[in-house]
Order: structure tokens, then C-alpha cells, then sequence
């Protein structure tokens, strides 16, 4: 018997998303570079994963790292990254944008909520850098938005709970709230208890060691604040199928 409650895990690789599945996620969120909060993936990680997957796959549109402000340019490339999420299979559209003021950029985002349609839309996160968090629902509700991604405007959703319930509490049918950021096995059932919500965003990794025997120490990739150059972050099924059966033991979660 499944859960009511939907469980959406955060992936960045063909095997992240085929753990994800394994351990019973319903749905998962596609990105690349999870280090920067989640970036588009390439079209090669969406067309392998949308082959291999049963369950619905929902790709990140978002250019670069740092702040949701986008330029003209980057607002191009959000909509050329839309038009081959679509046209690769993706189930859905997850993206957000931001004027210089913290408000929902709405002259940016209705373009581009209309141009992924009629695939499901859901705004992501960059919602907890806005400065009314009920007056930008309104906002997102009324740009016919799907689904808001949230961890109430804190670190954490466990610690945004309060914010959270308010907002869908607000949101009622209109849209659905789906509490994310630091959800774990310990916490799930309590985010999900206090605030209501009928969806769930998780994450569900372990570090995988490299399978390199020679390491050159003389030398790394990327910046100077960098992750490990031998060990990577992946989707533990697992650690997914635990946190399903925390919803599904939870009184939240039965049916």
C-alpha cells in the first residue's frame, strides 16, 4: 500500500535517479552540481534518466549558481533549456525567478511558465529569498503555478515549519506547498505533521569513494573551496525506502 504522501527525491546522476526509484520515491527532481543548491542537467543526463525511469521525472531550469536575479541573456537560455527538457520527456518544469527587490519576477516568469505548459510547473526555492512569502504565494498562484518547493524561509524545513503551515494553510487547492531542505529520517514525519503538507522533497544520500587507485596529489579541479576530488555525493536507495517508510508508519502517512 503506498503513502498518501508524495515523495519527491533530489537527483544529479543516472544513478542517483535509479536508486531514488528503487528506494520508492515518486518522483524525482533532476539537477546537475547539487554543491551550488542545483543547476540544469545536460540533455544527455535527462533523455538516459527519462529511458530508464517509471516514474515522473521533473527537470531544474537554472543557469548558474548565487542569486535568482537572471539577465535577458539568462532568461534566453532558461527558455531554450524548457523547449529541450520538453521536448527530451520531461514530466515537469521546476525554475524561479527573482526581481533586484525580492518579489516573484513576474514579467520573466510568466513567459517562461507559459512556454513549459503543458508540463506541471513547480517554483523552487529561490521562493525562500523573497521578501513577503504570502503576498509572493499570491503571486505564484496567480501565475498559475503548479507547486512550491519551500523550506518556510530557514536553513531547514523542520525549522520553517511554522511557515510553512501557514502557507498551506493559505494556499488551500490553489497550490501545492512541498516542504524541502534538510529533511531526514528523524525529522520527516514531524515536517510533515506540523505543516500539513502532502508532498515531500528529500535528498537520501551517502558519499561514494572514487574508483581511482591513482590519485595525483599535485593537483585538483574547480575552485579553491571545493568538494572531495575523490569521493561523490549519490541518491542512497536506502536511505530513500527509510524515509518512505517513516511517512508510511507516521499517522500522517496512513491511510
Amino acid at each position: 500500500m503506498r503513502s498518501p504522501i508524495l515523495v519527491e527525491a533530489c537527483v544529479d546522476s543516472v544513478e542517483s535517479a535509479e536508486a531514488a526509484q528503487a528506494g520508492g520515491a515518486d518522483r524525482i527532481e533532476l539537477c546537475s552540481a547539487l554543491l551550488e543548491g542545483g543547476l540544469t542537467p545536460s540533455a544527455g543526463a535527462i533523455e538516459e534518466i527519462r529511458q530508464r525511469l517509471s516514474i515522473a521525472v521533473h527537470v531544474m531550469i537554472r543557469p548558474r549558481g548565487a542569486d535568482f536575479c537572471y539577465s535577458n541573456a539568462e532568461v534566453d537560455v532558461m527558455r531554450r533549456d524548457i523547449d529541450l527538457a520538453k521536448t527530451l520527456g520531461a514530466d515537469g518544469i521546476v525554475l524561479g525567478l527573482l526581481t533586484p527587490d525580492g518579489d516573484v519576477d513576474v514579467a520573466r516568469a510568466r513567459p517562461l511558465v507559459e512556454r513549459a505548459r503543458p508540463l506541471t510547473v513547480t517554483f523552487h526555492r529561490a521562493f525562500d529569498m523573497a521578501k513577503d512569502p504570502p503576498g509572493a504565494l499570491e503571486t505564484l498562484i496567480d501565475l498559475g503555478v503548479d507547486r512550491l518547493l519551500s523550506s518556510g524561509q530557514e536553513a531547514t524545513a523542520l525549522e520553517g515549519v511554522e511557515v510553512l503551515r501557514a502557507l498551506v494553510d493559505q494556499a488551500g487547492d490553489r497550490l501545492v506547498v512541498m516542504p524541502g531542505g534538510g529533511v531526514t529520517e528523524r525529522n520527516i514525519a514531524r515536517v510533515l505533521r506540523e505543516s500539513g503538507a502532502r508532498e515531500i522533497h528529500v535528498t537520501g544520500t551517502r558519499h561514494a569513494d572514487s574508483a581511482m587507485r591513482f590519485r595525483n596529489p599535485n593537483c585538483f579541479m574547480g575552485g579553491e573551496l571545493r568538494p572531495p576530488e575523490f569521493s561523490t555525493t549519490v541518491t542512497d536507495a536506502r536511505r530513500i525506502a527509510a524515509l518512505v517508510t517513516r511517512i508510511r508508519d507516521s499517522p500522517t502517512g496512513r491511510q
